[in-house]
Protein backbone atom coordinates (compact mmCIF):
# COMPACT_ATOMS: atom_id res chain seq x y z
CA UNK A 1 0.00 0.00 0.00
CA UNK A 2 2.86 2.36 0.85
CA UNK A 3 4.58 1.58 -2.47
CA UNK A 4 1.39 2.36 -4.42
CA UNK A 5 0.93 5.66 -2.57
CA UNK A 6 4.50 6.72 -3.27
CA UNK A 7 4.08 5.87 -6.94
CA UNK A 8 0.95 7.99 -7.21
CA UNK A 9 2.77 10.85 -5.51
CA UNK A 10 5.71 10.62 -7.96
CA UNK A 11 3.33 10.59 -10.95
CA UNK A 12 1.47 13.66 -9.67
CA UNK A 13 4.75 15.45 -9.01
CA UNK A 14 6.03 14.75 -12.52
CA UNK A 15 2.73 15.88 -14.11
CA UNK A 16 2.80 19.09 -12.08
CA UNK A 17 6.41 19.72 -13.05
CA UNK A 18 5.66 19.14 -16.73
CA UNK A 19 2.67 21.55 -16.63
CA UNK A 20 4.76 24.19 -14.92
CA UNK A 21 7.52 23.78 -17.51
CA UNK A 22 5.02 24.10 -20.35
CA UNK A 23 3.54 27.25 -18.89
CA UNK A 24 6.92 28.85 -18.36
CA UNK A 25 8.68 27.79 -21.56
CA UNK A 26 5.75 28.31 -23.91
CA UNK A 27 5.40 31.98 -23.14
CA UNK A 28 2.05 31.38 -21.39
CA UNK A 29 3.19 32.52 -18.00
CA UNK A 30 0.45 32.44 -15.39
CA UNK A 31 1.62 35.72 -13.95
CA UNK A 32 1.25 37.44 -17.33
CA UNK A 33 -2.48 36.80 -17.65
CA UNK A 34 -4.11 40.22 -17.32
CA UNK A 35 -7.06 40.28 -14.89
CA UNK A 36 -10.34 41.41 -16.42
CA UNK A 37 -12.40 43.72 -14.20
CA UNK A 38 -16.15 43.74 -14.80
CA UNK A 39 -17.72 47.19 -14.61
CA UNK A 40 -21.49 46.97 -14.21
CA UNK A 41 -23.03 50.27 -15.27
CA UNK A 42 -25.99 51.58 -17.25
CA UNK A 43 -25.76 51.17 -21.01
CA UNK A 44 -24.23 54.53 -21.91
CA UNK A 45 -24.81 55.12 -25.63
CA UNK A 46 -22.19 57.73 -26.59
CA UNK A 47 -19.23 55.42 -26.08
CA UNK A 48 -17.77 57.64 -23.33
CA UNK A 49 -17.64 54.83 -20.76
CA UNK A 50 -16.03 52.43 -23.22
CA UNK A 51 -13.39 55.03 -24.08
CA UNK A 52 -12.66 55.69 -20.40
CA UNK A 53 -12.37 51.93 -19.74
CA UNK A 54 -9.83 51.52 -22.56
CA UNK A 55 -7.92 54.61 -21.48
CA UNK A 56 -7.54 53.39 -17.89
CA UNK A 57 -6.52 49.89 -18.98
CA UNK A 58 -3.79 51.38 -21.17
CA UNK A 59 -2.57 53.59 -18.33
CA UNK A 60 -2.33 50.55 -16.04
CA UNK A 61 0.49 48.99 -18.14
CA UNK A 62 -1.52 45.77 -18.51
CA UNK A 63 -2.20 45.50 -14.77
CA UNK A 64 -5.88 45.06 -15.68
CA UNK A 65 -8.49 45.33 -18.41
CA UNK A 66 -11.98 46.72 -17.87
CA UNK A 67 -14.97 45.02 -19.44
CA UNK A 68 -18.28 46.89 -19.47
CA UNK A 69 -21.31 44.90 -18.36
CA UNK A 70 -24.25 47.07 -19.45
CA UNK A 71 -27.26 47.40 -17.18
CA UNK A 72 -30.75 48.59 -18.23
CA UNK A 73 -31.40 52.30 -18.67
CA UNK A 74 -34.11 52.25 -15.97
CA UNK A 75 -32.57 52.75 -12.51
CA UNK A 76 -35.07 50.43 -10.80
CA UNK A 77 -34.17 47.60 -13.18
CA UNK A 78 -30.46 48.30 -12.67
CA UNK A 79 -30.87 47.98 -8.92
CA UNK A 80 -32.93 44.80 -9.23
CA UNK A 81 -30.26 43.05 -11.29
CA UNK A 82 -27.44 44.15 -9.01
CA UNK A 83 -29.25 43.24 -5.80
CA UNK A 84 -29.88 39.72 -7.05
CA UNK A 85 -26.25 39.22 -8.03
CA UNK A 86 -24.79 40.79 -4.91
CA UNK A 87 -27.11 38.89 -2.60
CA UNK A 88 -25.76 35.74 -4.28
CA UNK A 89 -22.18 36.95 -3.57
CA UNK A 90 -21.34 37.19 -7.26
CA UNK A 91 -17.55 37.57 -7.60
CA UNK A 92 -17.88 38.81 -11.21
CA UNK A 93 -18.96 42.24 -9.95
CA UNK A 94 -15.75 44.22 -9.55
CA UNK A 95 -16.86 47.82 -10.15
CA UNK A 96 -20.44 49.09 -9.82
CA UNK A 97 -21.82 52.21 -11.45
CA UNK A 98 -24.09 53.10 -8.54
CA UNK A 99 -26.99 55.49 -8.51
CA UNK A 100 -26.34 57.92 -5.65
CA UNK A 101 -29.39 56.59 -3.76
CA UNK A 102 -27.91 53.09 -3.36
CA UNK A 103 -24.98 54.03 -1.10
CA UNK A 104 -26.60 53.37 2.28
CA UNK A 105 -28.39 50.20 1.20
CA UNK A 106 -25.36 48.59 -0.47
CA UNK A 107 -23.02 49.59 2.35
CA UNK A 108 -25.32 48.35 5.11
CA UNK A 109 -25.84 45.04 3.29
CA UNK A 110 -22.08 44.49 2.97
CA UNK A 111 -22.23 44.48 -0.85
CA UNK A 112 -19.55 47.13 -1.41
CA UNK A 113 -16.19 47.80 0.26
CA UNK A 114 -15.41 51.04 2.10
CA UNK A 115 -12.56 53.13 0.76
CA UNK A 116 -9.36 53.14 2.86
CA UNK A 117 -9.02 56.41 4.77
CA UNK A 118 -5.86 57.61 3.00
CA UNK A 119 -7.35 56.98 -0.43
CA UNK A 120 -10.66 58.51 0.65
CA UNK A 121 -8.89 61.78 1.50
CA UNK A 122 -7.44 61.90 -2.00
CA UNK A 123 -10.83 61.22 -3.57
CA UNK A 124 -12.51 64.01 -1.63
CA UNK A 125 -9.95 66.63 -2.71
CA UNK A 126 -11.20 68.99 -5.38
CA UNK A 127 -14.67 67.48 -5.63
CA UNK A 128 -17.90 69.36 -4.95
CA UNK A 129 -18.83 68.53 -1.35
CA UNK A 130 -22.48 67.67 -2.00
CA UNK A 131 -21.31 65.19 -4.62
CA UNK A 132 -18.91 63.55 -2.15
CA UNK A 133 -21.65 63.35 0.47
CA UNK A 134 -23.72 61.22 -1.91
CA UNK A 135 -21.04 58.52 -1.53
CA UNK A 136 -20.79 58.77 2.27
CA UNK A 137 -22.64 56.62 4.78
CA UNK A 138 -22.09 56.67 8.54
CA UNK A 139 -18.98 58.79 8.15
CA UNK A 140 -17.19 56.54 5.65
CA UNK A 141 -16.66 56.90 1.91
CA UNK A 142 -18.10 53.93 0.04
CA UNK A 143 -17.66 54.97 -3.60
CA UNK A 144 -15.86 57.38 -5.91
CA UNK A 145 -18.06 60.13 -7.40
CA UNK A 146 -17.76 59.88 -11.19
CA UNK A 147 -20.57 61.91 -12.76
CA UNK A 148 -23.26 64.08 -11.22
CA UNK A 149 -26.36 66.03 -12.20
CA UNK A 150 -29.18 68.23 -10.98
CA UNK A 151 -32.27 69.67 -12.59
CA UNK A 152 -32.44 73.20 -13.97
CA UNK A 153 -35.32 75.28 -15.27
CA UNK A 154 -35.46 75.43 -19.07
CA UNK A 155 -37.63 78.07 -20.72
CA UNK A 156 -38.43 79.70 -24.05
CA UNK A 157 -36.60 83.02 -24.32
CA UNK A 158 -38.78 84.11 -27.25
CA UNK A 159 -41.87 83.94 -25.02
CA UNK A 160 -40.47 84.77 -21.59
CA UNK A 161 -38.14 87.80 -21.23
CA UNK A 162 -37.02 86.82 -17.71
CA UNK A 163 -37.19 83.39 -16.08
CA UNK A 164 -39.59 83.10 -13.13
CA UNK A 165 -38.04 82.99 -9.66
CA UNK A 166 -40.64 80.83 -7.90
CA UNK A 167 -43.08 78.05 -8.72
CA UNK A 168 -46.07 80.31 -8.11
CA UNK A 169 -44.60 82.97 -10.37
CA UNK A 170 -43.99 80.37 -13.09
CA UNK A 171 -47.51 78.96 -12.91
CA UNK A 172 -48.98 82.49 -13.02
CA UNK A 173 -46.85 83.37 -16.04
CA UNK A 174 -47.65 80.08 -17.82
CA UNK A 175 -51.38 80.61 -17.34
CA UNK A 176 -51.12 84.09 -18.85
CA UNK A 177 -49.33 82.65 -21.89
CA UNK A 178 -52.27 80.38 -22.60
CA UNK A 179 -51.74 77.44 -24.94
CA UNK A 180 -47.98 78.05 -25.28
CA UNK A 181 -47.44 78.29 -21.55
CA UNK A 182 -47.37 74.57 -20.74
CA UNK A 183 -45.03 73.45 -17.94
CA UNK A 184 -43.24 70.11 -18.33
CA UNK A 185 -42.49 68.23 -15.11
CA UNK A 186 -42.31 64.63 -13.88
CA UNK A 187 -45.55 63.42 -12.28
CA UNK A 188 -45.63 59.66 -12.85
CA UNK A 189 -45.57 57.33 -9.85
CA UNK A 190 -41.83 56.59 -9.85
CA UNK A 191 -38.50 57.88 -8.53
CA UNK A 192 -38.80 61.13 -10.48
CA UNK A 193 -41.87 62.09 -8.47
CA UNK A 194 -39.95 61.50 -5.24
CA UNK A 195 -37.16 63.72 -6.59
CA UNK A 196 -39.70 66.44 -7.42
CA UNK A 197 -41.15 66.35 -3.91
CA UNK A 198 -37.77 66.21 -2.11
CA UNK A 199 -36.57 69.27 -4.04
CA UNK A 200 -39.73 71.22 -3.21
CA UNK A 201 -39.58 70.15 0.43
CA UNK A 202 -35.92 71.15 0.79
CA UNK A 203 -36.63 74.46 -0.96
CA UNK A 204 -39.34 75.09 1.63
CA UNK A 205 -36.85 74.38 4.43
CA UNK A 206 -37.89 70.81 5.22
CA UNK A 207 -36.52 67.29 4.97
CA UNK A 208 -37.98 63.79 4.74
CA UNK A 209 -36.02 62.23 7.64
CA UNK A 210 -34.57 63.53 10.88
CA UNK A 211 -30.80 63.97 11.41
CA UNK A 212 -30.38 60.35 12.51
CA UNK A 213 -32.29 59.19 9.39
CA UNK A 214 -34.32 56.77 11.48
CA UNK A 215 -37.61 58.69 11.80
CA UNK A 216 -39.72 60.98 9.61
CA UNK A 217 -39.08 64.72 9.82
CA UNK A 218 -41.59 66.16 7.34
CA UNK A 219 -42.26 69.33 9.29
CA UNK A 220 -45.85 70.46 9.00
CA UNK A 221 -45.35 73.86 7.33
CA UNK A 222 -42.75 72.92 4.66
CA UNK A 223 -44.55 69.66 3.85
CA UNK A 224 -47.89 71.39 3.34
CA UNK A 225 -46.22 74.05 1.18
CA UNK A 226 -44.55 71.46 -1.05
CA UNK A 227 -47.84 69.59 -1.42
CA UNK A 228 -49.67 72.84 -2.16
CA UNK A 229 -47.38 73.60 -5.10
CA UNK A 230 -47.70 70.08 -6.48
CA UNK A 231 -51.48 70.29 -6.22
CA UNK A 232 -51.61 73.74 -7.75
CA UNK A 233 -49.48 72.66 -10.71
CA UNK A 234 -51.58 69.56 -11.35
CA UNK A 235 -54.81 71.57 -11.27
CA UNK A 236 -53.54 74.40 -13.45
CA UNK A 237 -54.33 74.67 -17.18
CA UNK A 238 -50.58 75.19 -17.60
CA UNK A 239 -49.89 71.55 -16.63
CA UNK A 240 -49.37 69.09 -19.45
CA UNK A 241 -52.42 66.79 -19.78
CA UNK A 242 -50.04 63.84 -19.48
CA UNK A 243 -48.47 64.97 -16.19
CA UNK A 244 -49.62 61.87 -14.31
CA UNK A 245 -47.60 59.63 -16.67
CA UNK A 246 -44.69 61.96 -17.44
CA UNK A 247 -41.06 61.00 -16.85
CA UNK A 248 -37.92 62.90 -17.83
CA UNK A 249 -37.93 61.78 -21.45
CA UNK A 250 -41.64 62.43 -21.99
CA UNK A 251 -41.06 65.94 -20.64
CA UNK A 252 -38.10 66.42 -22.97
CA UNK A 253 -39.97 65.26 -26.07
CA UNK A 254 -42.96 67.45 -25.26
CA UNK A 255 -40.72 70.50 -24.83
CA UNK A 256 -38.92 69.73 -28.11
CA UNK A 257 -42.27 69.68 -29.90
CA UNK A 258 -42.49 73.43 -29.31
CA UNK A 259 -45.75 73.67 -27.40
CA UNK A 260 -44.25 74.26 -23.96
CA UNK A 261 -42.57 77.29 -22.46
CA UNK A 262 -41.15 75.77 -19.25
CA UNK A 263 -39.54 72.52 -18.22
CA UNK A 264 -37.74 71.21 -15.13
CA UNK A 265 -35.27 68.55 -16.21
CA UNK A 266 -31.66 67.38 -16.26
CA UNK A 267 -28.92 68.80 -18.45
CA UNK A 268 -29.10 66.09 -21.11
CA UNK A 269 -32.07 67.95 -22.59
CA UNK A 270 -29.76 70.63 -23.97
CA UNK A 271 -27.69 68.51 -26.41
CA UNK A 272 -30.80 66.55 -27.34
CA UNK A 273 -32.71 69.71 -28.24
CA UNK A 274 -29.80 71.00 -30.32
CA UNK A 275 -29.76 67.73 -32.24
CA UNK A 276 -33.48 66.95 -32.48
CA UNK A 277 -35.16 70.37 -32.39
CA UNK A 278 -32.68 73.12 -33.35
CA UNK A 279 -35.48 75.66 -33.83
CA UNK A 280 -36.49 75.14 -30.20
CA UNK A 281 -32.89 75.05 -28.95
CA UNK A 282 -32.28 78.43 -30.57
CA UNK A 283 -34.73 79.95 -28.07
CA UNK A 284 -33.90 77.72 -25.11
CA UNK A 285 -32.79 79.46 -21.95
CA UNK A 286 -31.81 78.08 -18.56
CA UNK A 287 -32.15 79.28 -15.01
CA UNK A 288 -32.01 77.97 -11.47
CA UNK A 289 -34.79 75.53 -10.52
CA UNK A 290 -37.72 77.64 -9.24
CA UNK A 291 -37.76 78.51 -5.56
CA UNK A 292 -40.65 78.01 -3.15
CA UNK A 293 -40.04 81.28 -1.29
CA UNK A 294 -38.86 84.41 -3.17
CA UNK A 295 -36.11 85.15 -0.63
CA UNK A 296 -34.86 81.56 -0.29
CA UNK A 297 -32.97 79.92 -3.19
CA UNK A 298 -34.15 76.53 -4.34
CA UNK A 299 -32.41 73.38 -3.10
CA UNK A 300 -32.38 70.70 -5.76
CA UNK A 301 -31.93 66.96 -5.38
CA UNK A 302 -28.56 65.64 -6.54
CA UNK A 303 -28.13 62.74 -8.95
CA UNK A 304 -25.28 60.98 -10.68
CA UNK A 305 -23.15 57.85 -10.76
CA UNK A 306 -20.65 56.80 -8.08
CA UNK A 307 -18.24 53.88 -8.49
CA UNK A 308 -18.32 51.21 -5.79
CA UNK A 309 -16.13 48.11 -5.48
CA UNK A 310 -18.01 44.83 -5.14
CA UNK A 311 -17.43 43.15 -1.79
CA UNK A 312 -17.02 39.73 -3.41
CA UNK A 313 -14.60 40.78 -6.15
CA UNK A 314 -11.52 38.61 -6.62
CA UNK A 315 -9.51 41.77 -7.37
CA UNK A 316 -10.56 44.46 -4.87
CA UNK A 317 -7.24 46.35 -4.90
CA UNK A 318 -7.14 46.50 -8.70
CA UNK A 319 -10.83 47.40 -8.77
CA UNK A 320 -10.19 50.39 -6.50
CA UNK A 321 -7.28 51.43 -8.69
CA UNK A 322 -9.40 51.17 -11.83
CA UNK A 323 -12.34 52.99 -10.25
CA UNK A 324 -10.07 55.85 -9.19
CA UNK A 325 -8.83 56.15 -12.78
CA UNK A 326 -12.34 55.94 -14.26
CA UNK A 327 -13.44 58.76 -11.96
CA UNK A 328 -10.31 60.88 -12.45
CA UNK A 329 -10.61 64.44 -13.79
CA UNK A 330 -9.26 63.27 -17.16
CA UNK A 331 -11.97 60.61 -17.41
CA UNK A 332 -14.64 63.02 -16.17
CA UNK A 333 -13.70 65.34 -19.02
CA UNK A 334 -14.22 62.53 -21.53
CA UNK A 335 -17.61 61.67 -20.00
CA UNK A 336 -18.60 65.34 -20.12
CA UNK A 337 -17.49 66.07 -23.69
CA UNK A 338 -18.60 62.82 -25.26
CA UNK A 339 -21.52 61.74 -23.07
CA UNK A 340 -22.81 65.08 -21.77
CA UNK A 341 -22.41 63.89 -18.16
CA UNK A 342 -21.52 66.66 -15.68
CA UNK A 343 -18.23 66.26 -13.78
CA UNK A 344 -17.82 65.94 -10.02
CA UNK A 345 -14.56 67.93 -9.81
CA UNK A 346 -15.19 71.60 -9.07
CA UNK A 347 -12.42 73.06 -11.23
CA UNK A 348 -13.55 71.20 -14.36
CA UNK A 349 -16.43 73.66 -14.60
CA UNK A 350 -13.79 76.25 -15.53
CA UNK A 351 -12.32 74.03 -18.26
CA UNK A 352 -12.94 75.57 -21.72
CA UNK A 353 -13.89 72.24 -23.29
CA UNK A 354 -16.34 71.42 -20.49
CA UNK A 355 -17.83 74.91 -20.70
CA UNK A 356 -18.31 74.45 -24.44
CA UNK A 357 -20.36 71.33 -23.67
CA UNK A 358 -22.20 73.01 -20.79
CA UNK A 359 -22.65 76.73 -21.53
CA UNK A 360 -24.63 76.81 -18.27
CA UNK A 361 -21.62 75.44 -16.32
CA UNK A 362 -21.59 78.21 -13.71
CA UNK A 363 -25.30 77.81 -12.98
CA UNK A 364 -25.00 74.04 -12.74
CA UNK A 365 -22.01 74.24 -10.38
CA UNK A 366 -23.85 76.76 -8.20
CA UNK A 367 -26.86 74.42 -8.08
CA UNK A 368 -24.69 71.41 -7.22
CA UNK A 369 -22.81 73.19 -4.46
CA UNK A 370 -25.95 73.50 -2.34
CA UNK A 371 -27.81 70.47 -3.68
CA UNK A 372 -29.58 68.14 -1.25
CA UNK A 373 -29.42 64.39 -0.77
CA UNK A 374 -32.37 62.09 -0.95
CA UNK A 375 -32.99 60.27 2.39
CA UNK A 376 -29.80 58.42 3.29
CA UNK A 377 -31.15 55.19 4.68
CA UNK A 378 -30.70 51.50 3.77
CA UNK A 379 -34.48 51.48 3.42
CA UNK A 380 -34.47 54.21 0.80
CA UNK A 381 -36.26 52.10 -1.79
CA UNK A 382 -39.23 51.62 0.55
CA UNK A 383 -39.20 55.28 1.59
CA UNK A 384 -39.24 56.41 -2.04
CA UNK A 385 -42.11 54.07 -2.86
CA UNK A 386 -44.04 55.38 0.15
CA UNK A 387 -43.61 58.96 -1.09
CA UNK A 388 -44.49 58.39 -4.75
CA UNK A 389 -47.47 56.15 -3.96
CA UNK A 390 -48.88 58.67 -1.46
CA UNK A 391 -48.51 61.63 -3.82
CA UNK A 392 -49.82 60.07 -7.01
CA UNK A 393 -51.80 61.33 -8.79
CA UNK A 394 -50.92 64.94 -7.99
CA UNK A 395 -54.37 66.12 -9.04
CA UNK A 396 -55.92 64.25 -6.08
CA UNK A 397 -53.67 65.76 -3.42
CA UNK A 398 -55.15 67.50 -0.38
CA UNK A 399 -52.21 69.17 1.42
CA UNK A 400 -53.70 69.10 4.94
CA UNK A 401 -54.81 65.48 4.72
CA UNK A 402 -51.87 64.15 2.77
CA UNK A 403 -49.17 65.73 4.94
CA UNK A 404 -50.25 63.33 7.70
CA UNK A 405 -50.70 60.41 5.30
CA UNK A 406 -47.21 60.98 3.96
CA UNK A 407 -45.65 61.06 7.41
CA UNK A 408 -47.43 57.83 8.36
CA UNK A 409 -46.38 56.12 5.12
CA UNK A 410 -42.72 57.06 5.55
CA UNK A 411 -42.82 55.89 9.16
CA UNK A 412 -44.18 52.51 8.08
CA UNK A 413 -41.47 52.23 5.42
CA UNK A 414 -38.77 52.86 8.01
CA UNK A 415 -40.26 50.10 10.18
CA UNK A 416 -40.49 47.78 7.14
CA UNK A 417 -44.23 47.55 7.63
CA UNK A 418 -46.48 47.01 4.64
CA UNK A 419 -43.74 47.23 2.05
CA UNK A 420 -44.93 48.40 -1.33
Amino acid sequence: MMVLTNSIFRVRFRVGAVLAAVLMSGGVQAASITPVLSWYVFDEQSGAFAKVARHCAEKSDSAYRVELKPLPTDADQQREQLVRRLAARDSDIDIIGMDVIWTAEFAQAGWILPWPQDEARQIRMGRIDAVVQSAVYEGRLWAVPFTTNAQLLWYRTDRVPQPPRTWDEMIDLAERLGGDGTIQAQGERYEGLTVFFVSLLASAGGSVLDEQADAPALGSAPTREALRILHRLAGSPSADPGLATAREDQSRLAFESGGSSFMVNYTYVWPNARKNAPAVAEHMGWARWPAVEPRQPSRVTIGGINLGVGAFSDHPVLARRAAACIASPESQRIAAERGGLPPTSDTLYDDPQVRATFPFADLLRETLRDAVQRPRTPLYNDVSLAISHTLHPLSKLEPERDAKRLRDAVGRALRSEGRL
